[in-house]
């Protein structure tokens, strides 16, 4: 059973580093390329975002959750347990904010082609679309950042 419960623990470490590391440089280059107002560039590390996000952060998304429950039922932690609780409720949290951060990562990257396309500035759509899409980010960032800090202080709960 110990080695199970490592074994879990390791795949549940790495999950929430992948959330974070993905997170956390997700955001920086789509900041970096945002800041060069380059419809050209903007595209292509938008698209680089998509996929990174789909396929990094959608993997640990649901790694997570299966991994956590697992856990809680080997070690014997009840699943009302407070810190558990509150976990979940930032992880849905989370999910509400990423959901749609998605989609407008997808819009950005659409809206930078078809600047490039039209030889033309980003639309204004493009600039409201980012402010969304980074004030989403700063929530959801800090909540994942509250659970790592949760499951390792979960004592004092």
């Amino acid at each position: 059973m110990t080695g199970i419960i490592l074994f879990l623990q390791w795949l549940h470490i790495i999950g929430a580093t992948v959330l974070i590391g993905t997170g956390a440089g997700i955001a920086f280059f789509m900041l970096m390329a945002h800041r060069t107002d380059d419809p050209t560039l903007i595209a292509h590390v938008a698209q680089t975002v998509v996929v990174a996000d789909l396929l990094f952060t959608a993997l640990a998304v649901i790694v997570q959750p299966i991994t956590g429950f697992w856990l809680a039922v080997l070690i014997g932690w009840p699943i009302n347990t407070p810190w558990i609780i509150w976990s979940l409720a930032l992880y849905i949290f989370i999910g509400l904010c990423w959901l749609p951060v998605v989609w407008i990562q997808l819009r950005l990257r659409n809206l930078a082609r078809q600047a490039v396309q039209a030889r033309s500035a980003l639309p204004p759509e493009y600039y409201r679309l980012y402010r969304v899409w980074f004030a989403l980010g700063i929530p959801a960032f800090t909540a994942i950042l509250v659970i790592v800090w949760l499951m390792l202080a979960k004592s004092a709960f």
